[in-house]
């Protein structure tokens, strides 16, 4: 068996998270729910598009099966050793694929078999599987959006069979990214049809699902541009109105990242508050981007002000779970030691139980909600209520707006909402 022999001291241990201190009637661990990403943190080589992997690890010398072995053993320790409650995974981050189908759902049999057992062992919990259909070669024009019958066919039998695993795991959630589904050019792209096997797809699903009784809740997690020039999946809007098309949207639910909010074009705030309007809030993938690089850096979260908003939005959401945060972000190529595994993870977790605090803080002193209700609060009597209530016509505001003398409008005060929210973080901060 592996050991790590992480050595925790005052310099290491958590400053913020503290796993049984109840905020508003709930612990921290209730509340924000971490999960360990199986592939940044175990199969992740550091590598990048202009250099080879640069990451350390005791398990880097095994064969494949054995090395697949070696890190159900690592996953546990590590949790253990963090105080991670849940776990997440692709498919091939867990076992190695096969030459054939068969030869891959046999390696998938005997290390699902390995983690129910430590499941049952340490009480560590699957937030979520997944199945990676975009890495291999044969995905190279997608996946359940492929211009081959056959990729659409292996698509399926790979997310039967991670469904099978999310029943015999207990997942409680399961995730679909559609990785590769999305196009380059639409010159010679039939989108409608894409669109519409990408549907009957996810219906396949929900049908399995309730096949093998599985009740996890479906996430789906959006992504702009990369891989491809234009994915069908770019942002929580554009998903939502897939859903709504289909007649999918009772069905699933939304995994945001925050570095793929950022590729988006949006804040993180911004798509968890669409999703939070739209009932649609199901879990999140914790991590940031580098606002100087364009590409999915998935690195640690470690700014304040970004975990407070999240927080705002998951508390007022009234909580993620079943889902959680999951930390899909991986140490920098420069961070390479295996103990830098457990460092960035105690970053992260600080971040979002700093951000759970003073986030706590702005709703118990209804500090957001006082500063709309002001904004709008030509909304709240007069003409303004008859146009929320829907009780008048173009005829009746032509009326109003005749009769007006002058129209004032006041100041948003933006600069001063960001610093008395500065002055919330760096009060809780020197707490």
């Amino acid at each position: 068996m592996l050991k790590l022999y992480y050595k925790f001291n005052f310099a290491t241990e958590p400053k913020y998270y503290n796993a049984d201190e109840k905020i508003n009637g709930k612990t921290m661990a209730e509340h924000l729910r971490f999960s360990v990403a199986y592939w940044h943190t175990f199969t992740e080589d550091l590598s990048d598009p202009f250099g080879v992997g640069t990451a350390l690890r005791d398990w880097d010398s095994l064969d494949e099966m054995e090395k697949a072995k070696a890190r159900v053993d690592a996953i546990f320790e590590f949790m253990d050793k963090t105080g991670i409650e849940y776990f997440c995974f692709h498919d091939v981050d867990i076992a190695p694929e096969g030459n054939t189908l068969e030869e891959s759902n046999k390696n998938l049999d005997e290390i699902v078999e390995l983690i129910k057992k430590k499941m049952n062992e340490t009480g560590k919990k699957l937030l979520w599987n997944t199945t990676n259909n975009f890495t291999h070669e044969r995905f190279v024009h997608g996946a359940a959006t492929s211009s081959n019958a056959d990729v659409f066919a292996y698509t399926a039998a790979k997310v039967k069979k991670s469904l099978e695993i999310a029943k015999t795991l207990g997942s409680e959630n399961f995730v679909f990214w559609g990785g590769r589904e999305g196009y380059e050019s639409l010159l010679n792209t039939d989108m409608k049809l894409e669109l519409d096997n990408l549907a009957k797809f996810f219906k396949m699903a929900i049908a399995y699902a309730e096949e093998i009784g599985y009740k996890g809740q479906f996430l789906i997690e959006p992504k702009p541009k990369e891989p491809t020039t234009h994915q069908y999946d770019t942002d929580v809007a554009t998903s939502h109105a897939f859903l709504q098309k289909y007649d999918l949207d009772k069905h699933f639910k939304f995994n945001i990242e925050a570095n793929h909010a950022t590729l988006a074009g949006h804040s993180f705030q911004h798509e968890l508050r669409y999703a939070r309007d739209n009932q649609m809030l199901g879990s999140v993938d914790a991590n940031q981007g580098h606002p100087q690089l364009g590409w999915d850096t998935d690195e640690f979260p470690t700014d304040f002000y970004d975990t407070t908003l999240a927080m705002y939005e998951i508390l007022k959401n009234g909580g993620l779970a079943p889902g959680g945060l999951n930390f899909d972000a991986k140490p920098r190529r420069t961070s390479f030691k295996q103990e830098d595994l457990v460092l960035t993870h105690i970053a992260g977790m600080d971040a979002f139980a700093l951000g759970l605090r003073v986030a706590s803080k702005m709703i118990e002193d209804e500090f957001f909600e006082k500063i709309v209700e002001k904004k709008y609060s030509s909304f709240a009597s007069g003409i303004g209520k008859q146009i929320v209530e829907g009780e008048v016509s173009f005829k009746e505001l032509e009326n109003h707006a005749l009769n007006l003398t002058t129209i004032d409008n006041e100041s948003d005060h933006l600069e001063v909402i960001k610093s008395e929210i500065n002055q919330y973080i760096l009060n809780i901060n020197n707490q």
